[in-house]
């Protein structure tokens, strides 16, 4: 689960830099006018939805795998109970899960 939280921030974090380095890249005095000028956008929103969707995945992974590792036969050898505690990394991939979707708006709506 670590390295899909891993991707999917590096997914949305370079899709948030591409789509504010090149909308600053555009303003510059002397820069020539974009062929395409929303490409940068439709590109940084493709990375970010990539990344929210990485993690949508990679908790769907988690959960399905903890309730496996919770079943008859593996429970006493994974040292899984129903009351056991999940991975922080769980929490932190929701965390991100929204920090995402909150990126993905800004540049949806043009806030940032």
């Amino acid at each position: 689960m670590l390295s899909w939280v891993r991707t999917a921030v590096s997914l949305i974090g370079f899709g948030f830099a591409i789509v504010q380095f090149l909308q600053h890249v555009q303003h510059l005095p002397g820069a020539l006018p974009a062929a395409h000028p929303e490409a940068p956008r439709y590109l940084g929103l493709a990375l970010i939805a990539a990344g929210i969707a990485s993690l949508l995945v990679s908790l769907s992974q988690y959960w399905w795998t903890v309730r496996y590792l919770r079943s008859d036969p593996y429970a006493p050898i994974a040292g899984m109970t129903q009351e056991g505690k999940h991975s922080p990394l769980a929490a932190v991939a929701i965390l991100l899960t929204a920090i995402g979707i909150f990126a993905f708006m800004a540049v949806l709506l043009r806030i940032a």
